[in-house]
């Protein structure tokens, strides 16, 4: 289905989660480039939600992550699912995708925070007993990331190609 389409956006902004259970939306996020966006959906419910994540751990700061649990993988994946599941989404239905994780050319360098990323989710998924079911990560170029909420149907967008995760 190609995003232009779709009417009602939900955009999910940096450091920020969304959660629908409206099948006429559709979860977005914009220019991801070293950090990781992860779709999970439950498709008994036709609930989802996506958060788009800067770092890896909050222990980088723990201040910071009290307010801003989303800016980090383990807070703010621990925070969407414990959402996602108090709607009446079941752990052991839900689908996970992710998108980002990219060595972006600009910024800081050396660092690999993209891999760092893509590391700890993989952590907290094995944390929760979920599984990865589509992933487009690594390379160099930035992405969009799309839900559909009323089919769980995700799509990547890089450099002006869709591809169905």
């Amino acid at each position: 289905m190609p995003t232009s389409l779709k009417k009602n956006h939900v955009v999910v902004q940096v450091s920020d989660a969304k959660i629908s259970s409206d099948p006429d939306s559709v979860l977005v996020t914009y220019s991801l480039g070293s950090c990781l966006a992860v779709a999970v959906y439950d498709p008994a419910v036709t609930i989802g939600g996506m958060i788009h994540y800067q770092l890896p751990e909050s222990s980088m700061d723990p201040i910071r992550a009290q307010t801003e649990p989303f800016m980090f993988c383990d807070t703010g994946m621990e925070t969407l699912l414990a959402n996602l599941i108090r709607y009446g989404a079941d752990k052991y239905r839900m689908i996970v995708k992710v998108a980002g994780g990219a060595a972006m050319k600009t910024g800081p360098q050396g660092f690999d925070i993209g891999k760092r990323n893509f590391l700890a989710l993989r952590k907290v998924l094995w944390k929760h007993g979920l599984l990865l079911k589509g992933h487009d990560v690594g390379g160099d170029q930035p992405r969009n990331f799309y839900l559909y909420l009323g089919d769980g149907t995700t799509i990547v967008k890089t450099g002006g190609v869709e591809k169905v995760l």
